[in-house]
């Protein structure tokens, strides 16, 4: 919108005393690439590569000199030869070697660690001593310096405790100290391999050198196993006669308790007394059966015979006498069958005949009546013979209850006793096995020599190129860096600054050259302290002119600058016509408002720097439109910005079709009036502001005079 009250003749609120003068074009828009001097704190890389082609025989001559002497030292240093050995851990062991409880197991893989220990080994002073010796790397004036006669520049430089005296050493930390410096040992990474690297000046005795400590690496093992099956077998052996006192003690205590507690063993290494209840309990047993078996059969002859019925008990059927006497009753039937055939019932014959046979089953009652009497009889004598198992179990029983804790204490000694012979019998095996493990001449080592070194006629050091190269560019790099720095630091060294009077300009030269300017710089200065003070209702400051010009963009920049002294500003172009913040920034040709409008740029990218301060500017952008000022998220972008900064600025020119809750929501007004303007007018116009949204106005007497705003330079990421 544009505000009705901007001009008298809408308002009608003040008159004029005379025509209104559009103010002049401010000097600084008209030519906007003037030359300004270089902001404090820019870096120019052109000045630091100026400095560098101007002082270039600072940096040539050192460099040139340094890859000279270079050449020659390399050149002169003895070079030394290097070979390598190669040993893979892989804890091979004869199966057959083991002992007897490990030779099911599966041996676990060696870890890194482990790997790592076995590097410690070759590097060991031990093996060190054993390979000099056996190589005589003593007397051998590259291992042992003092062979050679005294060296002056080692005893000067021992003497400021740079480096050892060789004189003060002892033969042997000499030629360990020299040992030590030529060899290198590790471990290939993730696999079981380890490296052995020799250095000499002389090829041969570098592999030779190599491959006798692999050698010696190899023995080492071996003995060490070996040393560990002796070690094992004399501390088994002094164990071994100490149980075997322990088990004879033992045994001898568990037999003379036995003898004493009466608790002999019987068969099935059972005691007298367990053995003679079970042999009781098993009479007793038997005889319960017995007596249960008679009693049974004596009921069942004995019902037969009271029953009538013919008895056919298989004790009855299988007597002589009853077999007898059945037999003659058969005969005397089949007669009484066949004389009952001729004869009458009555008849005397027939009458013999049935009394003969009734005998005879009289006869055979009687022999089953005595045989259950028999049966009967056994029945008794087997309940006798139970009473008195009976009595003689309860006697073992009373007995072996009496003598149960003497068996417990029994069977605790002999535990004992068994358990020492167990130990002794294992340690017997064991030290056998010990025993026959040490006197194995070859035992199998946890490594092999998987490559031996050979001789090298290719030097390993020194490495001429690399040094050459390394020593020139770091050469070239130092003197070339010292310029630089040189240059920077010259380039940031503080300035003298002026007052700030100064700074803004004398009033005497703005008023003469601006006559219809009648507000002084200071006023803005004045207004920015104020500003400051008000904190958050002065967060958003809106610059609004009477009439369209450069003066009102002219007098929010300097409002702006002014700002930024003390607080994180930033300044929004809301015009989209004013060339001024482009001549002003760091970047002119950086998008701006309109392109965050139409979400072609972001935050990051609008925002540019002013040369001259440290105020941020929003320019209108590379393609302005007034129609986006009507966008919602412009709203949405100045409340983004009045979180980030302390201060926000909004140049809105004669604020021609702005949102009014865009320009007026919590923000402080600031007016560039008509300079013909009446106090009234102005009364009448700082309320109408204020009841327009407002939270404060400020109407100024004069626009900022103009000012140099120097030439665009670089843009500047603002945060």
């Amino acid at each position: 919108m544009r505000l009705a009250y901007w001009r008298d003749r809408i308002n009608g609120v003040f008159a004029r005393d005379a025509s209104p003068v559009e103010p002049a074009a401010p000097a600084a828009v008209e030519a906007p690439a003037l030359a300004a001097p270089r902001q404090l704190g820019d870096i120019d890389l052109q000045l630091i590569w100026q400095a560098l082609v101007r002082r270039r025989k600072w940096v040539i001559v050192p460099t040139a000199v340094v890859f000279v002497l270079s050449i020659v030292a390399v050149n002169m240093i003895t070079p030394r030869y290097k070979s390598e050995a190669r040993i893979l851990i892989d804890g091979r062991e004869n199966v057959f070697l083991r002992p007897n409880g490990e030779r099911s197991e599966e041996r676990s893989t060696p870890d890194a660690e482990a790997i790592t220990s076995q590097v410690q080994l070759l590097l060991s002073r031990d093996l060190a001593l054993n390979v000099i010796k056996k190589n005589k790397l003593d007397q051998l004036p590259e291992f042992d310096p003092v062979l050679n006669g005294p060296s002056p520049w080692k005893s000067v430089l021992s003497l400021f405790g740079i480096g050892r005296d060789p004189f003060r050493m002892t033969p042997e930390e000499r030629v360990l100290e020299a040992y030590s410096q030529r060899l290198t040992a590790y471990a290939v990474d993730k696999s079981r391999v380890m490296v052995i690297e020799f250095q000499s000046r002389d090829p041969k005795l570098a592999a030779q050198v190599a491959n006798s400590i692999a050698d010696e690496y190899l023995v080492f093992q071996r003995n060490a196993r070996q040393d560990q099956a002796k070690s094992a077998g004399q501390w088994l052996s002094g164990e071994i006669d100490s149980l075997r006192k322990k088990v004879a003690d033992a045994e001898a205590r568990a037999e003379a308790f036995r003898s004493k507690s009466s608790l002999f063993v019987g068969t099935n290494n059972t005691s007298l007394s367990n053995q003679q209840l079970g042999e009781l309990n098993t009479q007793l047993n038997n005889a319960r059966v017995q007596m249960a078996d008679a009693e049974s059969r004596a009921r069942a002859i004995s019902a037969m015979l009271k029953t009538g019925r013919p008895v056919e008990a298989s004790e009855v059927l299988n007597s002589e006498l009853v077999r007898r006497l059945a037999e003659q009753r058969v005969t005397l039937r089949a007669q009484l069958a066949e004389q009952s055939a001729t004869l009458l019932s009555e008849h005397p014959r027939i009458k013999e005949l049935r009394a003969q046979i009734a005998d005879l089953d009289r006869q055979l009652r009687e022999e089953a009546s005595k045989i259950s009497r028999s049966l009967e009889n056994d029945a008794k004598v087997a309940s006798a013979r139970v009473d008195g198992l009976n009595a003689s179990l309860d006697q073992l029983k009373r007995h072996a209850t009496s003598t149960n804790s003497q068996d417990i204490q029994l069977r605790a000694m002999e535990r004992e006793a068994k358990a020492q012979r167990d130990l002794l019998e294992s340690y017997l095996a064991k030290y056998r096995e010990a025993t026959a493990r040490e006197n194995i001449d070859a035992a199998p080592s946890e490594g092999r020599i998987i490559s031996r070194a050979f001789v090298s006629n290719t030097p390993a050091y020194p490495k001429k190129l690399p040094i050459v190269l390394i020593a020139t560019l770091i050469t070239l790099l130092l003197t070339s860096g010292y310029i630089a720095t040189a240059e920077l630091l010259r380039m940031t060294a503080p300035r003298l600054s002026l007052p700030r009077d100064t700074q803004l300009a004398p009033l005497a030269e703005i008023r003469d050259t601006h006559p219809q300017m009648t507000s002084p710089v200071t006023e803005i200065g004045g207004l920015a302290e104020v500003l400051l003070a008000a904190g958050e209702s002065a967060r958003k400051i809106t610059v609004i002119g009477a009439h369209a010009g450069e003066d009102v963009t002219l007098t929010a920049l300097t409002l702006a600058r002014q700002l930024s002294r003390s607080a994180k500003v930033v300044m929004v172009d809301l015009t989209m016509t004013s060339p001024m913040l482009a001549a002003v920034s760091n970047d002119p040709a950086a998008p701006g408002l309109s392109d965050l409008m139409q979400a072609s740029a972001s935050f990051s990218q609008i925002i540019t720097k002013d040369r001259l301060s440290g105020l941020h500017l929003v320019g209108a952008g590379r393609h302005p439109d007034r129609a986006l000022l009507q966008f919602p998220r412009l709203g949405l972008a100045i409340d983004a910005l009045m979180r980030a900064y302390d201060h926000v600025v909004l140049d809105t020119g004669t604020a021609a079709d702005l949102p009014t809750t865009l320009i007026t929501g919590n923000a402080h007004a600031v007016i560039v009036p008509d300079p013909a303007i009446t106090p009234a007018a102005r009364i009448k116009m700082r309320e109408q502001l204020m009841d327009s949204g407002f939270e404060d106005a400020t109407i100024l007497s004069a626009a900022a005079p103009a000012e140099d705003i120097g030439p665009a330079g670089e843009r500047i990421a603002a945060a």
